[in-house]
């Protein structure tokens, strides 16, 4: 995978506001599964096909996915990570966890979700990774302070909770009660 230039990070960034936070801010309505045709996309963010696939296929994470619509029509979604503002349904099949799920978030959030559990907050989902690297990642792009905190997933699919995969394989779930977030610390 090529790293992607000062400017192509910019575009990513842009692509990630418009198909997870804020459609509207490039005249877009998603259809109800986050879905919006590569063509009217294109238009709306006044970029051409090239710049597209090459944003899509070095991010590093997989946010964007790319299929043919039903009436063959190539469209664009994000992976997962929609504020609650947009309304998506991704139709994520319920899966089943393996035992041991990590999230990596700033210390300074550790006594909070130590009492409230991971909430998510602004997002459809709490995100939680399958590995500790991973999860280091994610709690990087906030702190360089991080605590890993591994999750029960297991025991709380055990429980009723219900977890789903993305297509770039992050793990979402509603809620993680406190009592399965337990604290590792790694750097």
């Amino acid at each position: 995978m090529t790293e992607l230039t000062r400017d192509q990070v910019r575009l990513s960034r842009r692509i990630s506001l418009v198909l997870r936070h804020r459609p509207e801010t490039a005249g877009l309505t998603l259809d109800a599964n986050g879905w919006v045709p590569v063509p009217r996309f294109l238009a709306a963010l006044g970029i051409t096909r090239e710049q597209l696939d090459v944003v899509v296929a070095g991010n590093d994470k997989k946010r964007f996915a790319i299929e043919p619509g039903p009436d063959g029509v190539d469209r664009i979604r994000a992976s997962q990570g929609h504020s609650r503002r947009v309304a998506v349904d991704l139709e994520l099949p319920a899966v089943t966890p393996p035992a041991e799920l990590f999230h990596g978030t700033p210390r300074t959030n550790l006594d909070a979700i130590l009492r409230e559990g991971l909430r998510p907050r602004s997002r459809h989902h709490v995100h939680l990774s399958a590995d500790v690297p991973t999860a280091l990642v994610v709690g990087r792009r906030r702190s360089p302070d991080v605590v890993v905190l591994r999750v029960d997933a297991g025991i709380m699919a055990d429980e009723g909770h219900v977890f789903h995969r993305s297509d770039n394989g992050v793990w979402l779930t509603s809620v993680v009660p406190a009592v399965f977030c337990h604290v590792g610390t790694f750097r």
